[in-house]
């Protein structure tokens, strides 16, 4: 199927505002000791969480962030790994499993701006684009997998997605990857859609064009 694809905007931001919750918040204070956390303001959880994490050492601090959010996939040693990996590098860029790269973004950039810099400043990518098929009424929602096969001739041959993923990118082959190099992909009308990657993944240099067309094959089960 044949698209229409019109990049409409590209962002570069350093937080996903609507990440972290007050739940969030409540949680992680009383992590950090902090007595209360569910009676204080809601305005006020954010700066209250700072002042809480900037009376422990930044690597126990972040010991403590990635607990919370990653011991279900994470040991008690890889986490101290990381704690230690993330003073040095972008960990949320080069940790080999990329399913969870977006977590470790979100933490990195909590910690970042609780620190004022302590922490390496890692970027993401926020995009609004219209795809529209050029056939027949746009009934299908598309996924992960189709948005970024479809970018395809509109990204810049350096592009890193489509250095380490060629065939998949441009071959109608499975890209199981595009679940995790994609971190958010969400659309009220299966026409305009708003993505949101790494910085690392996609940047604003890597988009060559701002109207193409992309063709979309879609495999059919034979019985």
């Amino acid at each position: 199927m044949n698209y229409q694809i019109t990049i409409n905007s590209a962002n570069t931001v350093d937080e996903i505002e609507t990440y972290w919750t007050n739940d969030d918040y409540i949680k992680l204070l009383e992590k950090f000791d902090y007595p209360d956390a569910s009676d204080a303001d809601a305005s006020s959880l954010r700066e209250l969480l700072f002042m809480a994490i900037s009376d422990f050492e930044p690597k126990e601090a972040a010991v403590i962030v990635l607990e919370y959010k990653l011991s279900e996939h994470l040991n008690e040693g890889q986490i101290h790994q990381i704690s230690n990996d993330m003073f040095l590098d972008k960990v949320c860029e080069e940790y080999p499993e990329i399913g969870l790269h977006s977590t470790l973004f979100h933490i990195n950039q909590l910690l970042f701006k609780a620190y004022n810099g302590k922490f390496p400043n890692a970027k993401a990518t926020i995009i609004t684009v219209t795809i529209a098929p050029l056939e027949s009424e746009n009934e299908m929602q598309l996924t992960k997998e189709n948005v970024l096969k479809l970018l395809s001739k509109g990204l810049s041959d350096s592009n890193l997605i489509k250095r380490l993923f060629d065939h998949a990118m441009n071959e109608n082959a499975p890209f199981p990857e595009a679940e995790d190099v994609l971190w958010d992909l969400t659309t009220v009308d299966n026409l305009n859609y708003t993505i949101t990657t790494s910085e690392y993944w996609l940047n604003k240099e890597d988009i060559i064009a701002s109207e193409f067309e992309g063709v979309l094959e879609i495999a059919v089960d034979v019985e």
